[in-house]
């Protein structure tokens, strides 16, 4: 396929990797064009200086940058993909965004032929680096059966959930739960400890059970350590959990959890982990 990806940020420079690694030809652009330059020396293919100039002649335009107003400068505007793409071309857009920008996007897409899916990623720095990301999409059926041989270069898993913005919606869900998970984890790893109990000890005995999750096995150490220099940043899941709550509000869902432990990230925050991973909830209980 002739491919483009715009955003090379932690996320994106490694999924653009694994479309060139594949044989897909890719165009790639980055608002640094530094790290575009990074890019193509090591994966080859080349880039380009505006997003309409990577989407030219591009079968499939790939997305992954940082909200609701980069989406629409690097989709929308006048030099974004949407004004280089081909009819017949397709956006996959994998950044986390509300289902309203994605909405507007295909609706836009659609009055030049071309086909959008909203495809939020999970999995984190370590997922797209070893190619094993979780894709939840949005949009037309055809459109996901086409796109999805080329999103498996980079996921392990790619599920379509429903029309355009239900790929977003699922995401929230995946935040809502993660969201909850590492507070309970954060507060049971405490709890091990002021009990003077071997936090090594505990989770390999409740790992085995019912308590276990990905958060767990891969984060526990680090929480107990106080280490949390990598990883999902806090100031993107207060993001992801702003897009959440303002979505609930729409929809009448009551998010009573998610809305507490959003307030604890603002202290997390307060105490200058915003760029902390998201298992730095713990350290607010060890003040």
């Amino acid at each position: 396929m002739r491919t483009a990806f715009i955003g090379l940020g932690v996320m994106g420079y490694p999924m653009a990797g694994f479309l060139s690694k594949a044989g897909h030809e890719v165009v790639a652009y980055n608002r640094t064009e530094s790290k575009a330059d990074s890019w193509t020396r090591q994966f080859g293919g080349r880039n380009a200086t505006t997003p309409a100039a990577a989407a030219d002649d591009a079968d499939i335009v790939f997305c992954c940058v940082g909200n609701d107003d980069d989406v629409r400068d690097v989709i929308l505007r006048e030099t974004g993909a949407l004004n280089g793409i081909s009819p017949g071309a397709i956006i996959v857009d994998h950044t986390t965004t509300s289902a309203t920008i994605a909405r507007e996007i295909h609706a836009r897409a659609a009055e030049k032929t071309v086909g959008f899916l909203d495809a939020p990623i999970s999995g984190g720095q370590a997922g797209a680096e070893n190619g094993q990301l979780t894709v939840m999409v949005g949009g037309d059926p055809d459109m996901f059966e086409r796109a999805a041989p080329v999103i498996d270069s980079y996921a392990k898993a790619i599920t379509h959930i429903g029309p355009t913005g239900s790929g977003q919606l699922a995401k929230m869900v995946n935040q809502i739960c993660i969201a909850g998970l590492v507070q309970g984890l954060a507060e049971g790893l405490n709890f091990a400890e002021r009990a003077e109990l071997d936090p090594a000890l505990v989770i390999e005995s409740i790992s085995k059970g019912a308590a276990q999750s990905w958060q767990m096995e891969n984060r526990w150490q680090t929480m107990v350590d106080g280490e949390f220099e990598f990883g999902f940043a806090v100031d993107w899941m207060r993001k992801d959990l702003g897009i959440a709550l303002e979505e609930a509000h729409r929809n009448g869902a009551k998010l009573e959890v998610t809305e507490l432990v959003d307030q604890f990230y603002a202290e997390v925050q307060a105490m200058g982990g915003s760029r902390w991973d998201t298992s730095s909830l713990i350290a607010r209980l060890k003040k």
